[in-house]
This record gives C-alpha cells, structure tokens and sequence, in this order.
C-alpha cells in the first residue's frame, strides 16, 4: 500500500522509522571496506530480507541501501558511473518489499555525504555536489522511492546542495544531521540552528532532526534544542538515534543499547516532540520492534529535562547546554 510521508503524517500518529543498515550487514557477512551498495548486485535478497524485518518489526519508513551511493564515494571503488544505476535498484528493491505490505510502508531514498570538503577546505563546490545528488536522487525517484532521506550531514552547504537536488529532481525531502562534536555537527552547526538552514530555499523539509551521533540521551537533548526551531518552521522533528554506545568486544564493535533502552529512548522522544522515531547504528530488528511496541502503548508525558534523560537512558557524552527552556513542552502532533 503506498503512501507519501505528508498523508502519514498527517494523520498524527507517530511514525517509526527503521533501524541500521551497516551494522545489521555486517552482521549478515559485509566485510570491512565492501560497500553495502554492492549488495544490490550480488545479496539483494539479504537488502530485501532486512527492510522486510524491519516492517516485520513495524517500521512505517524503511531506508534504501544508498547511504554511499554517489560518485565520490563509489569512486573510491571504481564504480562512480554506477550512481543512477545503483540508486535506482536500491529503490525498487525496497519498493518490492513496501508494494506487498498491508498497511502503508514509505520508501524513503538515504543519501549519505559526499565525503568531500567544500571550497575553501577543499575542492568541492555547491554546482559540483547539487550535480553529484541530482544524479543519485534521480536513480532513487525512477526506482520509486517516496522521499529523499538526507542523513548524517555536518556543513551547511552539502545539507543546502542535497536539498536543492531534491527539489531540482522534484523529490520531497527530510534532512538530519550528525550532531556528534560537542553537541555540534562536526562543522559547527548547532540543532538550533538547522531551521535557519533552509530559509532560502524554495521548498522546506517534510522533517528535519538528527540521526547518529553518540548515542541515545544525547539525541534526546538534540531533539530538546531542535523542538523549538522545528516548531517555529512548522516542520516535522526527526530522530534515528544510535542503539546506546559503541564498545569493542575483542575485534568487534557492540552497542550497548538494549530493546529495553530503545524503547525508553522512542517514549522520551515523542516527549520531547519528535514525530518521526528510528534508530541508527546498532538497531536491530529486535530493537525495532521493542521501539513499536512503546510508541504504541504510549501515553504522552513531561518534555524530558536533561536529568530525567541521565537517568533513564544514560549518562551524555557531550557536555549538556544550559540554554534549554525546562518549562517548554511541545504537544503539537502535526
């Protein structure tokens, strides 16, 4: 059953996102340095049997395999001639699994950072990067996917070009960023500055918010210094948190959230204002559906304060700001 991501939204409930990709592959036998995009070729149905656990789970949006997907980065594989080609199988394939659903499952088409810097800092210029993500932005609207997801952006001009892309194509987008550098991007953006991104643009966001990042509680106090912009902007806030922290076990990466905290970290995001919930690095299916299962069953609360989410989610990596209003609480579910 297809849908847009506006329809889905409005019809108020609150919307859950899927889990990882990466992770959840290697997991299924990726090795390190193969890109997941290659799958498409030679596993697609382990891409396929990963979007249909996590609708299994009961993810509203699932996420093509595409994060790396554009000419600079396939390039370091010799593959950058294969952007539209790739984009666009990543996007039927999540469509063929969206299509035989019962209820409705939005394709939402990832598009990762370029990996490149932008002029000064380096040789990447705005013409250049709107060019690179129209090509992959076309590849996944020809396949079928209903939205552009602009995840893990940290400099204003690549979130800038990748919207301006989506709109060249005609696409609707959602834009996160990785506020993983002291509460910042790892350029310098602050979340509530993220609204202000887009003022120049000629179509806003469905959504925007975070995704990565350091974990759990510090995606939460993102979410709290973005609800108010968001609000203002009148666009949708997003979180896809990280499954807890990352610890190595011998050769391994591990996180350490459990079902348990995911479930915990979705109930006090939706506090917080957040209508699209999801997790990033380290959320399984498993995780996914404990996250289901709490927004659900949900009851909205108090707008978390940053000791309310220290407690039940963990301690912060960032250093907490000062400025959060702790009186502020956000209901508002359209």
């Amino acid at each position: 059953m297809r849908i847009s991501l506006v329809e889905l939204l409005a019809t108020g409930k609150i919307i859950l996102a899927d889990g990882a990709t990466g992770t959840n592959y290697f997991a299924l036998g990726l090795t390190s340095g193969e890109p997941p995009e290659f799958w498409l070729d030679s596993h697609p149905e382990r891409v396929t049997g990963l979007h249909q656990q996590f609708v299994d789970a009961g993810a509203d949006i699932i996420l093509t395999n595409t994060f790396g997907a554009n000419r600079h980065r396939l390039k370091l594989h010799n593959a950058q001639a294969r952007t539209y080609e790739l984009a666009k199988r990543a996007a039927e394939l999540a469509r063929e699994v969206a299509d035989v659903c019962t209820r409705p499952v939005v394709v939402a088409g990832s598009v990762g950072p370029t990996g490149e810097l932008f002029d000064p800092l380096g040789a990447l210029t705005p013409a250049e990067a709107i060019d690179t993500f129209e090509e992959q932005i076309r590849g996944l609207k020809d396949g079928g996917a209903d939205v552009a997801w602009i995840e893990t952006m940290s400099a204003v001009e690549e979130v800038q070009s990748a919207a301006q892309a989506a709109i060249n194509v005609g696409m609707p987008y959602v834009a996160t960023c990785s506020f993983d550098t002291a509460g910042r991007t790892m350029m310098g953006l602050k979340p509530d500055q993220l609204a202000a991104v887009f003022a120049g643009l000629a179509v806003p966001p469905i959504a925007m918010g975070a995704n990565c990042g350091v974990g759990a509680s510090d995606i939460l106090v993102t979410a709290l210094e973005m609800s108010a912009s968001a609000d203002n902007a009148h666009i949708a806030l997003v979180t896809k948190g990280n499954c807890g922290i990352p610890r190595f076990e011998g050769i391994e990466i591990k996180y350490s959230g459990t079902p348990e905290l995911m479930a915990k970290y979705s109930e006090m995001a939706v506090n917080a204002g957040v209508r699209i919930v999801g997790g990033c690095c380290g959320t399984s299916p498993e995780h996914l559906a404990a996250m289901r299962h709490a927004i659900d069953n949900h009851t909205l609360g108090e707008r978390p304060t940053i000791e309310s989410i220290i407690t039940n989610i963990g301690p912060l990596t960032n250093k907490p700001p000062t400025d959060i209003d702790p009186n502020r609480r956000k209901s508002r579910r359209s």
